[in-house]
């Protein structure tokens, strides 16, 4: 039994791998996930400092991965207006997209990435910026969504460490 929890942990674990890049899988909390399986459900086990630490990273991960794109946004010189529409845009990415059924596969991806950069655009327009203002502003919603993967990804590599060095602690002593 404890052979098909590591199993299943791997699996919860590769896809918290995946989602560190597809933003429609919630990565960090999946990677979360494994590290409580393989706690639970085998003879080794974290310490709860760890494991509380770990939850509570996936969660700020989480967060932060949302606020990166308008983060972005104002510091390559969006005003309030571009930052307001990229929180749209991030909205509309993340909720009216799947409700029309577009939040899986490639144009669920485009959403999440384009639709901060195209509401940070709009927005700039409206304030009355340039065209080439107005890209520079949406392209730090760009660079906010790429720091949000790579903070991602950085979380995956620690939770793969962490859960083979568990999953096979007499290899590592």
């Amino acid at each position: 039994m404890e052979i098909l929890i590591i199993i299943l942990a791997f699996l919860f674990l590769l896809a918290g791998l995946i989602g560190a890049f597809i933003p429609v899988i919630p990565g960090p909390p999946l990677g979360f996930i494994a590290l409580l399986l393989l706690h639970w459900g085998t003879e080794t086990g974290f310490s709860g400092n760890f494991l509380l630490t770990m939850g509570i990273s996936a969660l700020i991960i989480v967060l932060l991965d949302y606020y990166f794109p308008i983060y972005g946004t104002k510091k390559l010189g969006g005003s309030r207006v571009g930052v307001r529409g990229s929180t749209i845009g991030l909205l509309v990415g993340l909720i009216i997209l799947p409700v029309l059924g577009i939040s899986i596969g490639p144009f669920g991806l485009m959403g999440l990435i384009l639709c901060p950069f195209l509401g940070a655009w709009i927005g700039e327009r409206w304030a009355g910026k340039s065209p080439d203002q107005a890209t520079k502003a949406a392209f730090g919603s760009f660079l906010g969504f790429l720091a949000g993967t790579f903070i991602k990804f950085i979380y995956s590599v620690i939770t793969f460490y962490f859960f083979f060095k568990k999953a096979y602690e007499p290899v590592f002593l």
